[in-house]
C-alpha cells in the first residue's frame, strides 16, 4: 500500500517536473518573479530530473548541485525585485568549453585538472542576469566532431532515441536541453556545433554572426570560425539569452555590429513579405542529403509561401572553403590543446589532429582568416538576390551513438563530412545562421532546415523562425523519458 502511494507520488512529481522544465527559461522567469514559484524549486526540480535520467543520456559531466541550490537561494533571498535580471532564478547548462569558476575546464577531455578560478564572459553575463549554474555538458575533445563521444567521458546519447547521437560537439547541452534536464544551455559552433545537435535534437539552435557573444577570457574560439550562444526549446528563449549574452569585450579578436534593438523586442515586429531562396545542394561535394531532409526544405517552402513570403529554387553557387575552414580548424584545435596541463593525455584521435596541425604555420592560418573573409564578401552577393537562404542543417539522419569508436583521424573526418557540408561553410564566413525544427522523420527523429542570413542580420532570421514556430509548434513535442 505504502509502495504504491510512494509510486503515484513519484509520477506526480515527474510530472510536474517535467512541466517546469519543458516550459523553457522565459516562462520559469516569469513564473519566480511573480511568485508562483522560486528558483529552489526550479533547482530541486532540474536535478530530480537530471537524477533519474543523465546516467543513460550523459548529458552532463559534472553536476553542481550543492552551488546550484545554495546559489538558487541566494537569488530567493534577493527576491524578484524589480532590478531582478531577465534570467532571475532560472537553472541553465554550460558547454564544458566555457570557464564556471571553481570547475575544470576539460574541453571534453582529461588533459586538464585545475579548476579555474573566474567565470568566462558569457557565463558571467549568465548569472549578471540572474541565472543559476546548474552545472557543465559533454563535448567530443576540443569539439572537433559533430558527435558527443570521448575517451574520458563516454558517449552522450538523443533523448529521442538513445541508440543514436545528439550531434556535436554540442550534443551534452542539446540533449540536456532536448530532455527537459534543464530549460536552456550554453553551446559553441566552430563548424555546426550549435545548429547539428540542435536538428538531431529538434531544438532551436542559432550561430550568431561572428563576434555577436564574447569567447573571452579567450581572444576566440577557433580563431574566425567559432561562436558561443545557446540552445533552446523556442524562438524567444533564445532571443532572449541573446540579448543577454550580446556584446564584446577588449580581449574579442573579433566583435559584431551591435544591434540597434533587444532581440526580443524585435521579435513583436512581423519579417513582412521577404525574398526567401532555397537549395538542397551541399556546400561539400560528393555529399547527398537524406530524401527525408529534401522533404523537410521543400514543406518548408510550402509554409513560408502560405506566410507570404516570395520563395525560388537558387543555385547558391558556393565557393570553396575547405582550406580555409581546415587551417583554423587545426590552428583551433592547437592554440586549445597547448593549454592544457597533461598533453600526454591527450585522446590518440587528438594526437593525430595535432600531428598535422603542426605542418599548418600560424601564417597559414592569418591566411586562411584573410581568404575567409573574401570568401564571405563573395557569399555575400548571394543576399544582393534574397534576403535568406533555406537549406538542409545535415545530409543523414543521426548515426547510431558509437560513431567515433575506434576511428581515428581520417576516419573520423570522413563519418563527419555528411554532418556540417551543410554548416561549416557559414562559420568560415561568419554569418549567421540557425537550425529549424522541421517535424520528424519516419524514425521518429527529428526534422530541421537551415536558416542563413546576411551579415549581422540575425533579427530577420528570428523573425521568420518565430513565423515558422507559430504554424507548426514544435516546443509541444517531447521525447520519452529513457529508460533508466
Amino acid at each position: 500500500m505504502f509502495a504504491e502511494t510512494d509510486g503515484v507520488r513519484r509520477q506526480e512529481q515527474d510530472r510536474d517536473d517535467a512541466e517546469l522544465m519543458f516550459q523553457g527559461v522565459a516562462h520559469q522567469a516569469a513564473l519566480v518573479r511573480t511568485g508562483k514559484t522560486t528558483s529552489r524549486a526550479l533547482v530541486e526540480a532540474a536535478l530530480r530530473r537530471i537524477a533519474r535520467t543523465d546516467a543513460v543520456l550523459g548529458a552532463f559531466r559534472v553536476v553542481l548541485a550543492e552551488q546550484a541550490l545554495a546559489e538558487a537561494d541566494a537569488r530567493d533571498a534577493e527576491g524578484p525585485a524589480s532590478g531582478a535580471g531577465p534570467l532571475h532564478g532560472v537553472p541553465i547548462a554550460v558547454k564544458d568549453e566555457l570557464d564556471v569558476a571553481g570547475q575544470v575546464t576539460t574541453f571534453g577531455g582529461s588533459a586538464n585538472r585545475s579548476p579555474v578560478t573566474a567565470d568566462s564572459e558569457a557565463v558571467r553575463r549568465l548569472r549578471a542576469a540572474g541565472a543559476v549554474v546548474i552545472g557543465k555538458t559533454t563535448m567530443p575533445e576540443f569539439g572537433q566532431w559533430p558527435f558527443t563521444e570521448s575517451a574520458a567521458h563516454g558517449h552522450t546519447r538523443n533523448p529521442w532515441d538513445t541508440t543514436r547521437t545528439p550531434g556535436g560537439s554540442s550534443g551534452g547541452s542539446a540533449a540536456a536541453v532536448a530532455a527537459g534536464l534543464v530549460g536552456a544551455a550554453l553551446g559553441g559552433d566552430g563548424g555546426g556545433s550549435i545548429r547539428i545537435p540542435a536538428a538531431c535534437c529538434g531544438l532551436f539552435g542559432l550561430k550568431p554572426q561572428r563576434g555577436r557573444v564574447s569567447t573571452a577570457p579567450n581572444p576566440h574560439l577557433w580563431y574566425a570560425l567559432g561562436t558561443v550562444g545557446p540552445l533552446t526549446r523556442s524562438v524567444g528563449d533564445a532571443a532572449l539569452l541573446y540579448d543577454v549574452l550580446a556584446g564584446s569585450t577588449p580581449t574579442d579578436r573579433w566583435s559584431a555590429r551591435p544591434a540597434t534593438t533587444a532581440w526580443t523586442q524585435a521579435l513583436e515586429t512581423p519579417p513582412g513579405r521577404l525574398r526567401i531562396g532555397y537549395a538542397v545542394k551541399p556546400a561539400v561535394p560528393g555529399v547527398r542529403p537524406h530524401p527525408e531532409h529534401v522533404a523537410a526544405v521543400r514543406e518548408t517552402v510550402r509554409a513560408l509561401r502560405e506566410l507570404g513570403h516570395d520563395v525560388r529554387e537558387v543555385d547558391p553557387r558556393y565557393p570553396d572553403a575547405t582550406a580555409s575552414f581546415v587551417a583554423q580548424f587545426c590552428g583551433g584545435v592547437r592554440a586549445e590543446a597547448d593549454a592544457v596541463e597533461r598533453p600526454d593525455l591527450l585522446e590518440r584521435r587528438t594526437r593525430q589532429t595535432l600531428a598535422l596541425a603542426r605542418r599548418v604555420p600560424g601564417s597559414a592560418v592569418e591566411r586562411a582568416i584573410r581568404a575567409g573573409e573574401r570568401l564571405a564578401e563573395r557569399a555575400d552577393r548571394m543576399f544582393t538576390t534574397m534576403d535568406l537562404l533555406l537549406t538542409p542543417v545535415v545530409a543523414e539522419r543521426p548515426r547510431p551513438v558509437g560513431a567515433l569508436d575506434g576511428a581515428g583521424l581520417l576516419t573520423a573526418m570522413v563519418r563527419s563530412r555528411p554532418m556540417v557540408a551543410y554548416t561549416a561553410l557559414w562559420n568560415v564566413t561568419g554569418h549567421p545562421a540557425a537550425s529549424v525544427p522541421a517535424g520528424l522523420g519516419e524514425d521518429g527523429l527529428p526534422l530541421a532546415v537551415q536558416l542563413v542570413g546576411r551579415r549581422d542580420d540575425e533579427v530577420t532570421l528570428l523573425r521568420v523562425a518565430a513565423q515558422l514556430e507559430e504554424v507548426r509548434p514544435w516546443a509541444q513535442r517531447r521525447p520519452r523519458p529513457p529508460a533508466a
